[in-house]
């Protein structure tokens, strides 16, 4: 079912990212030099497409980044209960083979009979 409901998400998102890649396969310039626009020192010229793909990677990149960030407290939460469970299921054991297994002779006799007369 998760896998039915993520292809119904990403195929029209494949879709519309194609269609603008068909779309928008001329060359642009990106340019990365603020003070000067007629003559910059820094830019990129490339098909339209591959800024939009390289824009919507870098959204994806972001949002895993945030994501795993903010779920570092509940990370660090299992490490510590991980830890505490195996101190508790250390000092268990340790007691399990502190315990004498009890003596024959000191368990109670069978009854002779077993009528109920």
């Amino acid at each position: 079912m998760t896998r039915f409901l993520k292809n119904l998400v990403l195929l029209p998102i494949a879709l519309v990212l194609i269609a603008l890649a068909v779309a928008n396969r001329h060359d642009v310039r990106l340019s990365l030099d603020p003070f000067s626009s007629a003559e910059p020192a820094v830019s990129l010229q490339a098909p339209m497409f591959w800024f939009l793909f390289a824009a919507v990677a870098f959204g994806v990149f972001v949002g895993g980044v945030a994501s795993w960030a903010a779920q570092g407290k509940w990370r660090k939460e299992a490490r510590v209960k991980r830890r505490e469970a195996d101190r508790w299921h250390q000092e268990a054991d340790k007691l399990k083979s502190q315990q004498q297994p009890k003596k024959a002779g000191t368990a109670l006799a069978a009854p002779a009979s077993r009528s109920a007369a």
